[in-house]
């Protein structure tokens, strides 16, 4: 026996909030809206669920069609149901958070885009729908989660970095400045899930920097051992 609803159903979407970080700060991918409703504003890239389609797969699918992302860190944020959200009707958006690392990735407008632009986090232009809080919930999300889960921040680097690299990019993210003695002892001997690589980096003061890899079996071996990440 079949059964259907016999109620207005809202429509589903997805929309993705890309992080990166560079020299400048935590950086947000935006889009040039190419259709209405509010062609023409940045925004984030996002798209409808299809039927049958699951969310994870609309969500990688919206990144490879709207800027041309795949295979990136990508987690579910947060449901935003406001009825009035879109002014097309009542639209419900689960919201995803993806992480690059931002010189492995050449971004480039497509479906529905005319632009794309990497914007400062604390810097953004007035977004259309609710896409200011939903960057808003992903930022604090990610600041949140990288004190206790270094993956995130690996997500970020590249595969090879200094520990100045490393800080660095704890201090964009965190917008806060991190005392250098405290941060290595905590990463290189409390934490140990880092390696040393050959080669170094030039360095602006002092002797060129070593540059060190995330170690992903040491860091599951002790995940599972039920040690705390704590920064």
């Amino acid at each position: 026996m079949s059964a259907s609803y016999e109620f207005p159903r809202p429509l589903v979407t997805v929309d993705c909030v890309v992080l990166g970080v560079d020299e400048q700060g935590l950086k947000v991918l935006l889009l040039e809206r190419d259709n209405e409703p509010y062609a023409g504003r940045w925004a984030l890239p996002g798209g409808v669920v299809r039927e049958g389609q699951g969310l994870d797969a609309a969500a990688a699918d919206v990144l490879r069609r709207k800027v041309r992302l795949a295979e990136v860190f990508l987690e579910q944020l947060y449901t935003f149901g406001d009825p009035g959200r879109d002014p097309r009707g009542h639209v419900i958006s689960v919201a995803y958070y993806a992480l690059v690392r931002l010189r492995d990735h050449e971004v480039r407008a497509a479906t529905g885009a005319r632009e794309v632009t990497w914007a400062a986090v604390g810097r953004l232009p007035t977004l259309p729908f609710d896409h200011a809080r939903i960057v808003e919930t992903a930022t604090a999300r990610l600041r949140g989660k990288v004190t206790y889960d270094p993956r995130v921040v690996f997500a970020l680097m590249p595969a090879r970095f200094t520990l100045p690299q490393l800080q660095q990019l704890y201090e964009a993210v965190l917008d806060t400045p991190l005392d250098k003695r405290n941060f290595r002892r905590k990463v290189l001997d409390q934490w140990g899930i880092l390696v040393e690589t050959d080669g170094t980096a030039p360095s602006v003061a002092g002797p060129p920097a070593r540059l060190h890899a995330f170690d992903e079996a040491a860091y599951a071996e002790r995940a599972a051992s039920g040690f705390q990440f704590l920064l």
